[in-house]
């Protein structure tokens, strides 16, 4: 009797295993896509992250564009027809410490404050 009844027992319990078998292995395939979808190499997250980095070069993009556009004026004025002849001649003066043979120049000490 106690044989016949852990045979029922044993029968019984592999034919609840086989009927929760293919609904165990579907839920563990769900949480396998479930965890995909938020951890993953393409999921959430990683979307956030992207999101970010993508604004952050967006930002230096702009930022090199507008260092590029402050150049480019700055080249721009270098041309001849918008170079100020005179500017040029007195701020090369100030830069080489040189004077016009009819200018006059006045000297003061080193220790003297010009403004």
């Amino acid at each position: 009797m106690v044989a016949e009844s852990l045979r029922m027992f044993w029968h019984e319990t592999r034919r609840r295993l086989k009927l929760a078998a293919v609904p165990a292995f579907l839920l563990g395939l769900t949480a396998l896509f479930a965890w995909q979808a938020t951890q993953g190499a393409h999921g959430l997250i990683m979307r956030e992250k992207r999101k970010t980095e993508l604004a952050q070069a967006e930002a230096n993009l702009a930022a090199a564009k507008a260092e590029r556009d402050n150049w480019e004026r700055k080249v721009a004025g270098l041309t001849p027809s918008h170079l100020d002849k005179d500017a040029l001649d007195q701020r090369a003066r100030e830069l080489l410490n040189l004077a016009d043979p009819n200018e006059v120049v006045v000297q003061y000490g080193p220790k003297d404050k010009l403004f």
